[in-house]
């Protein structure tokens, strides 16, 4: 449990867009990225402590909102965030998130973050963390089909992590090939600009497909992908959205998160309910093999589960809580006698012992951030 006086403070962490954002510039990217890591390698080997369960989704013609709620005895978390293909057509971004991670023996919330950035961190850590048992042995080059905002990130982690040093790129729109090669121009690595997902996958030792149409679509197919591959096949999450051909996924060792979630919106959802599958906190509990010869096809079906957000909001919640780089939000009521809660609204400064909320400046939040966190 958190200290009583952290606790009993109206205000919690809160992680805005821009501390975000300063967060990524003060430590880099790199680092963030191989933090989430291993916070996620911690919480995989201690997967059977979790309450699990599929995601909540309400689906429409044009996305998904999704709820993404995990637990253990001492921290639970939950994501908010949709996916909507089509939003960039109109100026809006596809993926949006924000997310809450809290105490469990109180039940009270610790903090409050943005989670569009740091799901983008999460995806790429995670896409990386699982290679590291899945990909072949000095692994050198990777594919990226599909270079949409969560391209650069998924580089930047196997750049990091597996030392991936050419990038071979793919996308049905040129102007986003264009973007993300820009964006990639300061890291130390070879960019290779490709006209068609057949050209892309030549000599790859690693293929990502990370497309965002939500329909059934055949990014990859068998004769496309020889032996001896991974495929992070991470752009299929919902139901009826798939990238890899049937025969493709039949010939594959295929590894997933949570095979319940994954069933239903991963590219599975093409092969038989009793179909082969490894849930990935085996291999990393080391209750099975990932990885076992130089000729093996493995394909990593991610399609988000929420134990990986837990995973990015302890780690940003630990890093801040050391730092004190956060700000604080008044978002609960503190009477001074619980069960007064009546008595707030009669003498809001005086039970709470706070400031009215729309008193609190964003400077006193920060200095507040840093008592509180520090």
């Amino acid at each position: 449990m958190q200290s009583f006086e952290t606790l009993k403070s109206p205000n919690i962490s809160f992680i805005s867009v821009s501390q975000m954002l300063g967060l990524i510039r003060s430590y880099g990217a790199e680092h963030l990225i191989a933090g989430i890591a291993d916070y996620l390698e911690q919480d995989y080997k201690r997967w059977l402590d979790f309450d699990k369960s599929p995601r909540f989704a309400a689906h429409s013609p044009e996305g998904v909102i999704e709820l993404m709620p995990i637990g253990n005895h001492e921290k639970f978390s939950f994501k908010y965030v949709n996916g909507h293909p089509k939003n960039t057509q109109i100026g809006l971004q596809t993926v949006t998130a924000f997310g809450v991670l809290s105490d469990v023996e109180s039940g009270y919330p610790l903090m409050l973050s943005e989670m569009t950035i740091l799901t983008a961190l999460r995806t790429a850590a995670t896409s990386a963390m699982m290679a590291k048992y899945l990909a072949p042995k000095n692994a050198k080059t990777m594919a990226m089909i599909g270079c949409g905002a969560q391209s650069e990130f998924q580089v930047t982690a196997f750049n990091k992590l597996l030392g991936i040093s050419e990038i071979r790129l793919f996308d049905i729109d040129s102007n986003a090939m264009s973007k993300c090669a820009k964006n990639l121009a300061n890291k130390n690595i070879n960019i290779v600009m490709c006209d068609s997902a057949a050209e892309v996958v030549k000599g790859a030792d690693i293929i990502t497909t990370c497309t965002a149409d939500k329909k059934n679509a055949t990014i990859l197919t068998s004769d496309m992908v020889p032996a001896g591959v991974h495929i992070n096949a991470i752009g299929g999450d919902c139901p009826g959205k798939t990238e890899l051909s049937k025969s493709l996924l039949e010939r594959a060792d295929i590894f997933v998160e949570f095979e319940p979630q994954t069933r239903i919106e991963g590219d599975i959802q093409q092969l038989p309910a009793q179909s082969m599958v490894t849930e990935m906190y085996r291999v990393i509990r080391g209750e099975c093999s990932g990885r076992t010869s130089d000729a093996q096809l493995t394909i990593f079906d991610g399609v988000g589960f929420a134990i990986e957000d837990y995973s990015a909001l302890r780690y940003f919640y630990d890093l801040v809580s050391k730092n004190g780089q956060c700000q604080a939000i008044e978002l609960l009521a503190s009477p001074q006698d619980p069960r007064n809660l009546f008595g707030l609204i009669d003498t809001p400064s005086a039970a709470s012992g706070t400031k009215a909320g729309s008193d609190i400046t964003e400077k006193e939040n920060i200095a507040s951030a840093s008592v509180e966190l520090s």
